[in-house]
């Protein structure tokens, strides 16, 4: 088994507390979001049930209210909360000081290894 490849995508100021930034990485949109206790999460930036923008819903605790309909889903698991049923894709995130760090190989669309990466919405490129 080869070892995770990690890709630096952000500095931990780029995501504002409690918020969120998208990331382009080929033809995927991907959230990352910050806690209230600098935890960061990194989920497919669309809701289980519409669809809708997760990046730009409310986080509370460790989930996150899609502004679409108010569903609820974990940041941890990507799972609907209550009575909604269907889940978001998860990424593994880390932190490494100030630095996020986003494990590439494990998103299979994903084919070339230094593939451009956009952090659309803090106008970062690397």
């Amino acid at each position: 088994m080869s070892s995770p490849l990690w890709q630096h995508v952000a500095s931990l100021d780029d995501i504002p507390l409690r918020g969120s930034r998208r990331l382009n990485y080929g033809n995927l949109t991907i959230a990352l979001f910050r806690t209230a206790k600098n935890q960061v999460y990194a989920l497919a930036d669309r809701c289980p049930h519409k669809n809708g923008p997760l990046s730009e819903g409310i986080i509370h605790g460790n989930c996150v209210t899609c502004p679409l309909h108010n569903w609820d889903i974990s940041l941890e698991t990507g799972e609907a909360q209550g009575a909604d049923n269907g889940s978001t894709e998860v990424y593994k995130v880390k932190l490494d000081g100030d630095k996020v760090l986003l494990c590439i190989s494990e998103i299979e669309t994903v084919a070339i290894v230094d593939q451009r990466i956009s952090c659309d919405t803090a106008n970062i490129a690397l």
